[in-house]
């Protein structure tokens, strides 16, 4: 697709490439980028919330009862 067609219809575009399509945009009829949907590598935000939610799960709770209300904290 022209960079004109991709800039007019750009959300378009990135709706599409959610839905796993890959897009090769032209400048002069030649290609200058390709738009894909991006990778989850180990640094991505998913990734490290996976980590934390496994290292939550194994550390043990403190046995003190909650007897707070959250209100409490803003006195």
């Amino acid at each position: 697709m022209s960079a004109s067609e991709a800039n007019r219809s750009f959300s378009s575009l990135l709706r599409q490439v959610a839905q796993g399509q890959r897009f090769t945009v032209l400048s002069h009829g030649r290609p200058v980028a390709t738009i894909a949907p991006a990778e989850e590598g180990p640094g991505s935000r998913g990734a490290s919330r996976r980590a934390l939610l496994a290292r939550l799960a194994k550390q043990p709770t403190t046995g003190i009862p909650r007897d707070w209300q959250r209100v409490d904290l803003y006195d």
